[in-house]
């Protein structure tokens, strides 16, 4: 039997294709295909160097970081040491996430600025901010607080010549008096300044439609992560194009979204082993997904 939310996630994309018209159509000027370093934890802090040459080697261009800290930098990387291995590699950390817990909570700015100070060296175009903890997003509140505080990182950001944008994941389409999380993050933020990395499969997953997103929203999605959804166990990934979701309606609207730049993800159940994944979903966007 079909589940409630694969349904929606099929259904959904069918009724919204109106939302999107043939001018829309997505067309890569050039082969920019990417991928959250997160994907590889368990491999990448054994061995950079290795990973990521496995990483061109499987296709992608481009890639977004994670784990950044001020003590141990990028897995006892500085940033000057991990840019001259994405150089080597002819790949470029369009983007990154950069864990603020300390900022959204109280404001304090020093993890704040070291992390774009890395951003920086990266030559980052975007500083993404990936997660809020659960203590400080309990109430519509504690959302506009966030807000403000994503408004005050993103003109530091600015400052520096980075583009600030939030992550999504499932928690942000919790209702709190008629009105979720996410939508206030969309209306309470600037939107000039303060952008969206939208994880397709969360939004997916909590039984929302990106395309609706879209409409609502134009420009604002600059940056996605794309991953799909197991057919049996929705809570599981799977290499891309594999599963349920319909990617190809998605990515019909990339302009209506604003999408610059995209990176395949997956966190959990491997067919093989994580390279293989990757591959597969680079070679399946790179042959049904974009005109290259």
């Amino acid at each position: 039997m079909v589940s409630r939310r694969i349904f929606i996630i099929n259904g959904s994309l069918a009724a919204a294709a109106v939302l999107t018209l043939p001018s829309l159509a997505f067309t890569m000027k050039k082969k920019e295909i990417g991928l959250q370093l997160y994907t590889l934890r368990d491999e990448l802090p054994k061995n950079v160097k290795l990973v990521l040459e496995k990483v061109a080697s499987a296709g992608y261009t481009t890639v977004e970081t994670y784990g950044f800290s001020v003590k141990d930098q990028f897995w006892g990387l500085s940033a000057v040491e991990l840019k001259k291995i994405l150089d080597a590699n002819r790949l470029k950390a369009v983007s990154g996430h950069y864990n603020s817990g300390t900022f959204l909570a109280d404001g304090n700015t020093t993890e704040l600025i070291e992390s774009i100070k890395a951003a920086k060296i990266l030559k980052s175009e975007y500083f993404t901010i990936p997660w809020i903890d659960e203590p400080i997003r309990r109430s519509s509140e504690d959302y506009k607080v966030i807000a403000s505080r994503l408004n005050l990182a993103a003109k530091l950001c600015k400052e520096a010549g980075l583009k600030l944008a939030y992550h999504n994941h499932d928690f942000e389409f919790i209702k709190y008096n008629g009105i979720t999380g996410f939508e206030i993050l969309l209306q309470e933020t600037d939107k000039n300044l303060v952008f969206f990395e939208m994880d397709l499969y969360w939004v997916f997953y909590s039984g929302n439609n990106p395309l609706q997103l879209f409409k609502e929203n134009p420009g604002r999605f600059k940056l996605w992560h794309v991953k799909d959804m197991d057919k049996k166990i929705p809570a599981l990934n799977t290499e891309i194009g594999s599963s349920s979701i319909d990617f190809k309606a998605v990515f019909a609207a990339a302009k209506l979204s604003g999408m610059d730049h995209f990176f395949v993800e997956q966190e959990n159940n491997f067919a093989v082993d994580s390279f293989t994944s990757i591959r597969a979903s680079s070679d399946f966007i790179l042959n049904h997904l974009t005109n290259l």
